[in-house]
């Protein structure tokens, strides 16, 4: 059986292969890398074939018939309250990990007037969105989870799961006060700058026009649910919803109500690897429905060791965090070799290097899944890193269930959607629950929000011809504002220029 290619240093710092270029090339020709760097350059060129559109393939406009996508599923109730008109030191817009690891260094030194403005029900971003059977984060949760120190809380396991890490941003809110000027179910529309008042004026789709210093964007990345632009979504006649907004009352909190159902489940990124097991494990049929295979490796989760837990000392998780950005240490001849290299053979190298990883990532799939015909379909035809890597262990296996079928559009995508379910290559799936795994709006700077700097300038405005930032969280025109997220703030999966 494949091993993990995941190595973790003594204290448990988990690093993938760094594809060092003095790692060798494992006795292989050359020409054997070049034929799978050029279907590497097929397998793109496919797929860029199939969507020209590019980021135009996607909709995350979720109005009228398409409306149920993007509503709260967790708390359908709104609650009622007066509108807001006051004036604040600091506002974030989200309140997720951003919101709250910012707001607890800015009460550190004595700010106390900070509202968080966020459109769920509670604090937490992601984890609150985000609350589809098996998600958890797929960072070792010691170097993940924000204040670990401060809080005085150890994970429960090595990857924690969505539950643990939705209580411990509730458990941050509450410990730094702040609820107190928190308003949820509340959605930023505009933020506009008073060059008069030197004040930023904030309205929300709950009629407030509140007044702040400073406003902090802390959106996030993974907020804004979004679909595949697939032709007849709205004329579907069974149940669908997207997985961050996950309809547990049709499912039921253990899935047990999907024995008597057929599920189809479109993507299989990040979000459907972690899904997929339950859904393969509770349903009647479960079709998924592929365009681009993920690379999976082992997850190697664990529950935390007490005693280690016990042992720790104050300053815990700045030191491992730090060992994590510092990366493996080179020795001096590592270094003396690595400079006799040229910047192309050291590239050389590195790609051969990522080769030989994604090869070991077929492997395991032959070595898991039986049908040959799927784990080949399974197989990840880019370069490591190309897209988002997961990590786990149930996740193949479940292709093995006789009530699990991979479609694998081969990049194509699903066709239409008719009353009865997806259509692929003239063939009809009829379901009875649909679920998207199709991603989120990643990167906007403002992704509800029209924000208008000095000179009425908006912020897309000044990015159409380049974004231009000071380190990527502030820009010239929009003063006290910072950004913590958005594309000048570089997050590069699946982004080929940044």
């Amino acid at each position: 059986m494949a091993e993990s290619k995941q190595v973790a240093g003594k204290d448990g710092v988990a690093q993938l292969s760094s594809f060092d270029p003095l790692s060798g090339d494992g006795g292989k020709p050359q020409s054997y890398y070049d034929e799978i760097k050029q279907r590497f350059a097929d397998e793109r060129d496919l797929r860029l074939n199939y969507r020209p559109e590019g980021t135009g393939q996607f909709n995350s406009n979720l109005e009228g018939t398409l409306e149920h996508f993007g509503k709260d599923s967790y708390n359908r109730d709104v609650k009622s309250r007066d509108a807001l008109t006051d004036t604040v030191d600091v506002l974030f817009i989200g309140g997720g990990f951003s919101a709250l690891l910012t707001t607890s260094q800015l009460r550190a030194v004595g700010v106390d007037s900070i509202r968080i403005v966020e459109r769920g029900a509670d604090v937490g971003g992601t984890w609150y969105w985000n609350r589809y059977p098996g998600a958890a984060c797929d960072v070792v949760s010691y170097d993940y989870l924000p204040l670990l120190d401060e809080m005085d809380y150890v994970p429960k396991d090595r990857y924690a799961k969505a539950t643990e890490i939705y209580e411990h941003c509730q458990a941050i809110a509450k410990k730094y006060d702040l609820y107190d000027l928190a308003v949820f179910q509340t959605t930023v529309t505009s933020t506009v700058w008073n060059d008069e008042e030197k004040l930023w004026h904030v309205k929300t789709d709950r009629g407030d026009h509140m007044k702040a210093k400073f406003v902090i964007c802390a959106n996030g990345p993974m907020s804004k649910p979004k679909l595949a632009k697939i032709d007849g979504i709205e004329r579907f006649k069974g149940h669908s919803f997207h997985t961050s907004r996950w309809d547990y009352e049709y499912c039921g909190d253990d899935l047990s109500k999907l024995a008597d159902k057929r599920v189809a489940i479109i993507g299989t990124g990040a979000t459907a690897v972690q899904a997929i097991p339950g859904l393969g494990e509770n349903a009647k049929e479960l079709y998924v429905f592929q365009r681009t295979p993920s690379s999976i490796d082992i997850r190697n989760d664990w529950p935390t060791d007490p005693n280690w837990a016990r042992k720790l000392q104050p300053g815990w998780q700045a030191k491992r965090r730090q060992r994590t950005i510092d990366g493996p240490q080179m020795t001096e001849k590592q270094k003396a070799d690595r400079a006799k290299l040229s910047n192309e053979e050291k590239i050389q190298k590195q790609e051969n290097a990522n080769i030989d990883y994604m090869m070991w990532i077929h492997e395991r799939i032959g070595e898991i899944v039986k049908d040959k015909e799927t784990a080949d379909a399974l197989k990840p035809w880019y370069m490591f890193m190309c897209k988002r890597p997961c990590f786990h262990d149930e996740y193949l296996p479940t292709f093995n269930r006789p009530n699990v079928h991979l479609v694998d559009t081969q990049g194509k995508g699903v066709n239409e959607i008719t009353e009865k379910g997806p259509v692929f290559d003239g063939k009809e799936y009829e379901v009875d629950l649909i679920i998207y795994a199709t991603g989120f709006e990643v990167q906007k700077t403002g992704i509800y929000n029209q924000i208008v700097g000095q000179d009425d300038l908006e912020i897309n405005d000044k990015y159409k011809d380049g974004i231009r930032t000071l380190f990527g969280v502030q820009s010239q025109g929009y003063p006290n504002m910072f950004i913590m997220a958005g594309y000048q703030a570089s997050f590069q999966f699946n982004i080929t220029d940044v």
